[in-house]
């Protein structure tokens, strides 16, 4: 089909695969939920970062590290047996890129279209809830959010959706301002 996602690489065959496997066992909404986890997790730790993108590590350290991060989590099932498999075959590295391929793939199965939200501060599911009803009621179809925390846009928010993007951040204004005031001199 034509409006398949893309979904390439080594990364993609992996979240393909456990796509596939997700929705033959019928678990793709708690395995979904078990990788959003352990990428908040990623964003959490430098530790866990160090861990997962460092060569010095063997297979059998990361998976034995990876293991206890995922019983700790409370990440089990499909999840941790694919997490475990991505860090036997030295493909941990991918991790991040092999989470972010199966929200694809989900998200094009449900339907759903996915948006980037970037925020100064961490926001209130209330309004989470708010700004999910209006990109709905703006493309009709349902939004997934990937919201992050970015300290640098120092205040508003960034939503990137497709290829549309409506940048309200007040590090966004303060250099339009200061453009302005460059240029009227």
């Amino acid at each position: 089909m034509a409006d398949e996602p893309i979904v390439s690489g080594m990364a993609g065959r992996y979240a393909t695969a456990l796509f596939e496997l997700a929705l033959e066992e019928k678990t793709l909404d708690s395995v979904r939920a078990d990788l959003e986890n352990f990428a908040a997790l990623l964003d959490a730790s430098e530790d866990l970062v160090r861990l997962v993108r460092s060569p010095v590590f063997s297979a059998e350290e990361q998976v034995k590290a990876i293991g206890a991060v995922l019983d700790k989590a409370g990440i089990g099932g499909l999840s941790a047996k694919f997490l475990k498999l991505v860090a036997a075959n030295r493909r941990l590295f991918a991790v991040r890129e092999m989470i972010k391929a199966f929200r694809t793939l989900v998200s094009r199965h449900k339907g759903e279209i996915r948006a980037e939200i970037v925020v100064a501060e961490p926001i209130a599911d209330q309004h989470l809830a708010a700004l999910k009803d209006l990109l709905k009621a703006a493309t009709d179809k349902d939004v997934a959010l990937d919201v992050k925390v970015d300290h640098a846009i120092l205040g508003g928010l960034i939503v990137k959706l497709g290829s549309r993007m409506f940048d309200a951040s007040l590090k966004s204004k303060l250099n339009s301002i200061r453009l302005a005031m460059k240029e009227a001199r």
